[in-house]
């Protein structure tokens, strides 16, 4: 007898919004990133309840841009590119509003702890809790496609969520301990290891945007330059700056292989350049990000030799690679996983882009210039952050909460 296979369900999802990681975890993390930097902007000027003994507050606000907001962004990307990558399936609907919960759980305790309400042991187990269940279920996703199909070159991508994980544990074992080094290689941790997978995602996708974008509007097929070889060295050249930097803090040592991260980078962004980006935002605000990121490393080596702080380097590393690569990514993902044209982006993503690079000079070229205002460029830069992801939010919330265009689900 001949057995007939029914169809198998399509997808389904309660929302539009659930039906694939990208769009909750971008339009939870975009306003996250408001909320958080305006409760940063009253705790750092000493207007909350929060117990400075007990917690750092500058520790406090690096974990929620890093183990928040950035991993919110991370979550959100990977959850939607390794369907495309391996052919599998990611969470969606109740599954991926589970792992959204845990993510929103943890941010609301340390929203509470940075307010100074409550008990912060009680709020720091729940959050502590919540957030190794979300990185927990993002990476277990992950994994679970990567080892499915045996896609083993995703391994380094994964091995970067597994050491995020345990970096965020040594943040909460610092405050639990009260241990300040504990806390500070978390947190360092925390960026570079983001920063490793902005590095590697960006290397991939950057170039691939570049040429498809160009190409809608050429004759002929638009190509730039990569090299093999640059890839190594940059993953070489930047493992043994951030061990250095976190572990080993010798200034000679920083100062040759920030350069060399700085360099190789930059010739592999030059390779990428072509003029007709400058047209188009959504490629020249990812070529700026690099661009940053590059100049961040710059500063980094010299740091050690010049009368600046530390964090100067940091938040430029943070704002470029992070901020406006995160916002810049968002801005084109959500376009083109919601079967919208990337050609004809929201007449508000220029603005955007600016004003993400406005946060970086009054934040990082600013103090370096007129470090007597150094309160002014704060706010100023806290204020353009706030600004960038509003407008993020006005033009993209309905974009990630409405079905695809086309009909599918996505």
């Amino acid at each position: 007898m001949l057995h007939i296979q029914p169809p198998s369900q399509p997808p389904h999802a309660p929302h539009p919004i659930l039906n694939l990681g990208f769009r909750i975890f971008f339009s939870g993390g975009a306003l996250f990133a408001i909320v958080t930097m305006l409760l940063w902007s009253f705790v750092f000027t000493g207007k909350t309840a929060l117990n400075a003994t007990e917690i750092n507050p500058f520790y406090w606000h690096a974990h929620e841009m890093l183990y928040g907001y950035a991993m919110a962004i991370v979550a959100g990307f990977l959850l939607t590119a390794v369907k495309t990558w391996t052919g599998v399936m990611m969470p969606y609907g109740y599954r991926l509003a589970g792992i959204f919960a845990f993510w929103a759980v943890a941010r609301m305790c340390w929203m509470l702890i940075g307010l100074g309400v409550g008990s912060l042991d009680l709020w720091l187990a729940v959050a502590a809790l919540a957030d190794l269940l979300f990185m927990l279920c993002s990476a277990g996703a992950v994994i679970h496609a990567v080892i499915a199909v045996k896609q083993y070159k995703q391994m380094g991508i994964i091995s970067k969520l597994v050491l995020l994980s345990i970096g965020n544990a040594l943040c909460y074992w610092g405050i639990i301990s009260a241990d300040q080094d504990y806390q500070r290689i978390g947190v360092y941790l925390g960026l570079y290891l983001i920063m490793g997978i902005v590095l590697t995602i960006g290397r991939r996708v950057v170039p691939f945007f570049i040429e498809r974008g160009l190409s809608h509007d050429s004759d002929k097929p638009v190509t730039v330059k990569n090299s093999n070889l640059l890839d190594s060295l940059s993953l070489l050249s930047f493992l043994i700056f951030m061990l250095a930097d976190v572990f080993y803090p010798n200034p000679y040592l920083i100062t040759i292989t920030a350069t060399m991260v700085a360099l190789v980078n930059g010739v592999r962004l030059a390779g990428w350049h072509q003029p007709q980006l400058w047209q188009k935002p959504l490629l020249w605000s990812l070529f700026i990000a690099f661009l940053g990121m590059c100049l961040s490393f710059v500063l980094f080596a010299i740091q050690p030799w010049m009368n600046f702080a530390h964090s100067i380097p940091v938040h430029a590393l943070a704002l470029s690679g992070i901020g406006l690569m995160t916002v810049a990514m968002m801005a084109r993902v959500s376009l083109g996983h919601t079967g919208r044209s990337i050609h004809a982006p929201p007449a508000t993503v220029t603005a955007i882009f600016v004003l993400m690079v406005l946060a970086f000079v009054f934040r990082v070229v600013m103090p370096l210039i007129a470090i007597d205002q150094y309160m002014t460029w704060i706010m100023i830069a806290q204020t353009a952050w706030i600004a960038c992801f509003t407008l993020f939010c006005v033009s993209y919330l309905p974009i990630l909460a409405k079905p695809r265009t086309d009909g599918l689900f996505g």
